[in-house]
């Protein structure tokens, strides 16, 4: 079976919020194959971040895959939103509404990529049923709503039962949070093959060195 690319997608979450466009572009230059874009309503999550104004405003800066994911609920309202705002892929947490498969079509009637995110205690069986309607498989690797948390050990299994689930089916399986050079190549070796990283690229000053390490120690388990 062809393995899919490995791809890192900084969280700007962990970026100089004062200075967005510029880590941004920065990212981009660095090495970055996406963008990931963490929305936060203070409900779904017990966290805001920021929403669909501000990233048309950095839509601009880079020609990136803009890797959104809506940590809001409800979240079908706001689809269109978010994709005329410059979102290319545009991923919903299971729980967020109370029709998974008529989201998924919405997301899609919009021209987007669609992906589903599974929080650590969400099952991958929830998927069975509209796996032919995705893009990518988003598997939280932290409960989500903060940056900087340890990776839960426990969520390798699920990344190979999301793994099998695919079964060679043309969809990415991104991992998010606490995402480092020890726990990206166990991510890797999991099945996964898309890298949602923040606090390990953004900091320091030198982000080009920080996306290599991050994608060389990924491929270090390789078999």
């Amino acid at each position: 079976m062809k393995m899919r690319p490995l791809l890192i997608s900084p969280s700007i979450l962990a970026a100089d919020f004062s200075k967005l466009g510029e880590e941004v572009i920065a990212a981009d230059r660095g090495g970055a194959d996406w963008i990931h874009i963490d929305v936060m309503d203070g409900h779904f999550v017990p966290n805001i971040s920021y929403g669909a104004p501000v990233m048309q405003c950095i839509r601009k800066c880079t020609a990136k895959l803009f890797d959104v994911h809506l940590m809001i609920a409800p979240a079908d309202q706001y689809f269109a939103q978010f994709a005329a705002a410059g979102a290319d892929l545009i991923t919903v947490h299971a729980e967020a509404g109370p029709h998974l498969d008529r989201s998924l079509q919405a997301i899609r009637s919009l021209g987007k990529k669609v992906g589903v995110a599974l929080n650590p205690a969400t099952p991958v069986s929830v998927l069975e049923y509209v796996i032919d309607r995705l893009d990518l498989i988003l598997i939280m690797t932290v409960n989500p709503g903060f940056g900087g948390q340890t990776f839960i050990q426990a969520t390798l299994e699920k990344i190979r039962q999301a793994k099998a689930l695919v079964n060679g089916r043309n969809i990415d399986i991104e991992v998010d949070g606490g995402i480092t050079l020890e726990t990206a190549p166990l991510a890797v070796k999991a099945g996964a093959n898309v890298l949602v990283a923040g606090s390990s690229i953004f900091k320091g000053a030198d982000y080009a060195a920080n996306i290599t390490a991050l994608k060389l120690a990924a491929t270090s388990l390789a078999v």
